[in-house]
């Protein structure tokens, strides 16, 4: 029988690197848990199907475990799924498929798409050996490249100027969450493995552009629910720091930016005008009463005093200004105090402030001399 392609784990970086397209036969469970950027999920079996499967296998063995998943996926079904993988072929002449360890699932589909006249290589040792080839890759580029931190208070807009800078990497777009009580987002969280496969293959792409120091924003353990890998947080702990200085009427327009102008129109633009209104007041209400222990009674009542009556004023009347009334008071009681707290753990790693302008351009030529 002629042998079939496989690629082998010398070849794994370059996947990543050329964005290769690559279909998971995983069952959806499975590929919930984790999978890796752009790949299309085109399992060989349901999850039902693949339990009955791990049923047969506990009980009567690997033969009858085979004869049963061939008998499950048969016929139509078979035929359907067949659609899907030659659509995928014909559209990525370039394309790769993989289960988890690149065994009787992703060969039985490359046997079956051969003999439909289409070669497709697999992966050699499947979802398991591209995930542990990342963590890999995370361990040695973590103590090969170069670290800076960009600081500064709430509001300071630091997400906001990191696009500006080329070796740079989004944490909070990676997670997306933006780091606070406030930072849910209206689309869910990735998976903690897939929140590590996409920072990891941005830290090899980083390297491969060229880069040894890469940028990251002031992040704490965690960012929602997402957790930064112990080594690399150990090591943005002990970076140093570029703080970007801000007056707090700067910040607070900035604030009054991300959490209501923007974030109402992003509820608006998926829910419609009233179904998104709502859920836009309910999204900051609850991101209120999440650090009502922290403020304390009074304070937090304040706070969610002057936010229903900016609420109310916004839906009557469009008018924002009100928001501003629980914002500011809300940096100063909350934000600001947390942010000097925790600078001044790290002031010794203080090496520039200034202004957006000032910190970008130091920020480019620390990293050329880095080089």
């Amino acid at each position: 029988m002629k042998l079939l392609p496989v690629i082998k784990a010398e070849q794994f970086g370059q996947l990543f690197l050329n964005e290769v397209p690559m279909m998971d036969m995983r069952a959806p469970l499975e590929f919930k848990k984790g999978a890796f950027p752009g790949v299309v999920t085109l399992p060989l079996m349901s999850d039902s199907e693949r339990q009955k499967v791990g049923t047969s296998y506990k009980r009567d063995g690997q033969e009858a475990a085979i004869k049963l998943g061939h008998r499950l996926v048969s016929g139509k079904v078979k035929a359907e799924r067949m659609a899907q993988w030659l659509s995928f072929a014909k559209q990525h002449p370039d394309g790769l498929l993989y289960c988890f360890r690149g065994g009787l699932r992703s060969q039985t589909v490359q046997t079956w798409l051969n003999e439909a006249g289409v070669v497709i290589p697999r992966i050699d040792g499947g979802y398991k050996a591209l995930r542990q080839f990342l963590l890999s890759e995370l361990d040695r580029l973590t103590n090969t490249l170069n670290f800076v931190v960009l600081g500064g208070h709430t509001g300071s807009g630091k997400t906001v100027i990191l696009p500006k800078i080329d070796n740079s990497i989004d944490l909070e777009g990676l997670a997306n969450h933006r780091g606070s009580s406030f930072g849910r987002q209206i689309d869910p969280q990735p998976s903690q493995i897939d929140f590590e496969n996409n920072l990891i293959i941005m830290l090899m792409r980083a390297e491969h552009a060229g880069h040894k120091t890469v940028v990251f924003e002031d992040e704490s353990h965690l960012i929602g629910r997402c957790a930064l890998p112990l080594p690399f947080f150990a090591k943005i702990k002990a970076a140093p720091v570029v703080v970007l200085d801000k007056t707090k009427t700067q910040r607070e327009a900035q604030i009054h930016d991300e959490y209501v102008t923007s974030q109402l129109t992003l509820f608006v633009n998926r829910l419609g005008k009233e179904a998104g209104f709502e859920a836009f007041s309910e999204y900051l209400l609850t991101s209120l009463s999440k650090i009502k222990k922290r403020l304390g009674d009074e304070r937090y009542q304040q706070l969610d005093n002057h936010l229903t009556q900016a609420l109310i004023e916004q839906k009557n009347s469009g008018d924002v200004a009100l928001h501003y009334q629980w914002i500011s008071p809300l940096l100063t009681w909350y934000y600001d105090p947390m942010y000097s707290f925790q600078i001044e753990k790290k002031q010794q790693n203080v090496i520039f402030t200034g202004s957006v302008e000032s910190v970008i351009d130091f920020i480019k030529e620390l990293s050329t001399s880095n080089k």
